[in-house]
């Protein structure tokens, strides 16, 4: 006779790793440095383009992000009414290859480390707790900003980029790569932690807890000098359309910075103790 129950096997554990993004999460509050890198490469080519143009795909591979760019509607019509011809492969060739330089070159003035990171980032470790990274970053880039990351008290135990995995986000290759380079199982004891939609999605694709985090990330894109004398207005107005775009792209917790992520943890591991799955 068939049986009437069936056993499953639950994870009821402790968080094991956080896996964290980079700009607008732990670096670079506001995401600056590839704002500016991605205005400035559209500006050599004579196209204006708006801060929120810029930001939508942020967080996919920069060569994707150029190409999301062009797709939308309002670019494209700006560069089709200055070239009058399409955008091709070789437009998007060409402005990549000049991302990277200028990225780092920004990185020399939008580099700091977020408020509270290190602090935050050592009592996890005080748990048990693995520190990964990944970004949509190519490893030239990262390469340049983890030293500079270290020296002000941010240093991951392992880092992933865009260019070291089949596709990069929103699939979840580089999660699953920090979980194997970190030696990590099972995944629901993972926690990403991002600042964008693809970051986000490229976490609950891979099978792990998310948590979006809001006022230092692409959806505020205030840098920490700007929120200082920003009125209170409009950073509650910027913070609450984020909070509603972490939230409606299905992030498991949404928080205002990395400062709060400890009591999301708490709460994650009592979620896992009674037998809950992302």
């Amino acid at each position: 006779m068939e049986a009437e129950y069936r056993m499953k096997r639950t994870y009821i554990g402790k968080v094991k790793a956080v896996i964290f993004d980079w700009a607008g999460t732990v670096v670079d509050t506001g995401v600056m440095a590839p704002a500016l890198a991605f205005r400035a490469i559209f500006e050599e080519e004579g196209i204006a383009v708006t801060d929120n143009e810029v930001r939508e795909p942020m967080g996919m591979h920069k060569r994707t992000h150029i190409e999301k760019m062009l797709e939308m509607p309002t670019v494209r019509r700006r560069w089709v009414e200055k070239f009058d011809r399409e955008p091709t492969k070789d437009d998007v060739d060409r402005m990549y290859a000049k991302f990277v330089p200028k990225n780092i070159e920004a990185l020399e003035t939008h580099a700091d480390v977020i408020t509270n990171v290190p602090q935050t980032v050592e009592e996890l470790r005080d748990r048990g707790i693995k520190i990964g990274s990944c970004t949509g970053f190519v490893r030239p880039i990262l390469d340049r900003l983890m030293p500079i990351a270290a020296r002000k008290g941010f240093s991951p135990d392992v880092s992933v980029t865009a260019d070291e995995v089949p596709a990069a986000r929103p699939l979840p290759h580089m999660v699953w790569l920090n979980a194997i380079r970190l030696n990590v199982s099972p995944i629901e004891a993972i926690v990403k932690v991002d600042d964008t939609v693809d970051g986000i999605r490229e976490g609950l694709a891979a099978g792990c807890w998310t948590v979006g985090v809001v006022k230092t990330g692409n959806y505020v894109g205030l840098s920490a000098a700007q929120l200082a004398v920003t009125p209170r207005q409009e950073v509650q107005r910027r913070m609450k359309r984020a909070y509603d775009i972490m939230t409606d792209c299905g992030c498991h917790y949404v928080i205002d910075s990395v400062t709060e992520l400890l009591v999301v943890i708490d709460d994650i591991e009592r979620r896992l103790a009674s037998g809950e799955r992302p």
